[in-house]
């Protein structure tokens, strides 16, 4: 049996280093923009500890949407204090940071700087969660196309023996 035909589909190598460079730039903007923030320091805990809790919850809702369309064709579920527990933690998460980000009595374009690099460490957590799901499948895939392609092939072991019993 041939195994020319490989049907699992994967991201490039491009499209990966620039979900991983993305998220580290995001990851970098938050950080620099944390660690200047002017005010007290109870004020820059809380943003820090708001952008951690968002992060944190954006991973954790990612892997939750996909586990259940990955359940629905598998007809399991989670239950529905799971589903309100991730789907309001983030909200409160991003809800909150929201909160602190506009009461801070800062510069509006730092506050602006301090919200879309905000935004861009979501949005590009959420395209990082998927990118990892979508690799971890695709190997896993792979592995079992590997393992089916090798059990249908007939050993040259078995064989041999096979022909000496005759």
């Amino acid at each position: 049996m041939s195994q020319s035909f490989n049907p699992v589909q994967r991201d490039t190598r491009a499209w990966q280093y620039q979900v991983w460079i993305s998220f580290g730039i995001a990851i970098s903007m938050c950080a620099i923009g944390l660690a200047w923030l002017p005010g007290q320091h109870l004020e820059q805990a809380f943003m820090v500890m708001g952008y951690m809790f968002c992060l944190s919850a954006a991973f954790v809702l990612a892997k939750f949407v996909r586990d259940k369309q990955s359940d629905s064709r598998q007809s399991a579920g989670d239950t529905p204090m799971w589903r309100f527990v991730v789907w309001g933690g983030f909200a409160i998460a991003m809800a909150l940071t929201g909160w602190g980000l506009l009461s801070m009595d800062i510069n509006p374009t730092y506050k602006a700087f301090l919200g879309v690099s905000w935004m861009y460490m979501i949005t590009t957590a959420f395209t990082l969660a998927k990118m990892l799901r979508d690799k971890h499948e695709s190997d896993l895939a792979a592995a079992i196309y590997s393992a089916r392609a090798v059990r249908s092939e007939p050993r040259n072991q078995d064989v041999s023996n096979a022909q000496e019993r005759v």
